[in-house]
């Protein structure tokens, strides 16, 4: 290779590094600060018009919707620190989202919950922190089990069920009020099956959602029972996910319910369905649940 060839060739080089160089400088040169708006974790509260209808107040609210001046900037896991270019006053909204059916690719605003609105003053370079408060609104409805009571709408199957579960009050949690239901699985009570005797209708297209705090070292799978005078149709539906005893702790999941009484006849009623296998390899595992709670839109 010749000189003046391998002398054009680095001039060549270099000319694009300068190139590159100048244009990412003017970049960093030209972006402007960012304000910084930072949203804390959800706080859910009681609405006094439904007085005291939604039940305990356990949430799973781990989304936000965010919209600044009626535009969206994203939707993000809080708590989250968002920068923006803007300044000055402005109005945000914050919608409560969730993972619907426990599942993280499936993010969806709640219905059912408030919207948090805040007008704030934005400044470049400075963090304006909210923390972002909701509670159920007033126009949605509500079907609860607590195990507060003493005609608990939860029965085992007389017919499949080997275990039973039992009503315990020990190592409460603020949101099991004063008691929850609890599953114990062995090798000789293996099998538990219940069902719900809410016996609800709901509109069809309308949003039906089942929350459900849960507490468990074995899978549960959950069902909707629609029945009609048609018959009784089961339709197994989303499975609760075991820990490990090590790792066990209070969950909270919203399964969403509207496809299914869609699918239903347009009369139907609904249940709903749990049932545990022992799993193997394991000589004891522990279910607990409480706050099944349906709700809904009319």
């Amino acid at each position: 290779m010749s000189a003046p060839t391998l002398n054009m060739r680095m001039v060549f080089k270099n000319v694009v590094f300068a190139a590159v160089f100048l244009a990412i400088s003017g970049c960093v040169k030209n972006n402007p600060d960012p304000s910084w708006l930072s949203v804390g974790k959800w706080t859910l509260n009681a609405n006094p018009n439904l007085s005291g209808a939604e039940g305990e107040l356990s949430h799973n609210l781990s989304e936000a919707w965010v919209y600044v001046d009626d535009q969206c900037v994203g939707v993000f896991e809080l708590p989250v620190k968002i920068p923006l270019l803007k300044s000055g006053s402005v109005n945000v909204k914050v919608y409560p989202g969730v993972k619907i059916n426990g599942i993280s690719s499936t993010k969806r605003i709640y219905p059912f919950c408030k919207v948090f609105e805040q007008t704030v003053n934005l400044v470049k370079k400075q963090t304006v922190t909210l923390s972002p408060a909701t509670s159920y609104n007033s126009y949605a409805n509500f079907i609860i089990e607590d195990f507060e009571g003493a005609n608990v709408l939860l029965d085992n199957d007389p017919n499949t069920s080997i275990a039973n579960y039992f009503i315990n009050n020990q190592s409460l949690q603020w949101f099991n009020g004063n008691a929850y239901a609890q599953v114990n699985l062995n090798a000789a009570d293996s099998i538990w099956i219940a069902y719900t005797t809410f016996n609800s209708f709901h509109a069809k297209g309308k949003e039906v959602y089942l929350e459900i705090d849960y507490y468990t070292t074995n899978r549960i799978i959950t069902g909707l029972i629609a029945i009609s005078p048609g018959g009784i149709k089961k339709n197994t539906n989303i499975q609760l996910n075991k820990s490990t005893p090590e790792n066990v702790k209070w969950k909270k999941i919203y399964i969403d319910l509207k496809e299914l009484i869609v699918a239903s006849d347009a009369n139907a009623y609904f249940d709903h369905s749990f049932e545990a296998f022992k799993e193997p390899g394991m000589a004891n595992t522990l279910i607990r649940i409480d706050n099944v709670k349906v709700v809904y839109f009319q």
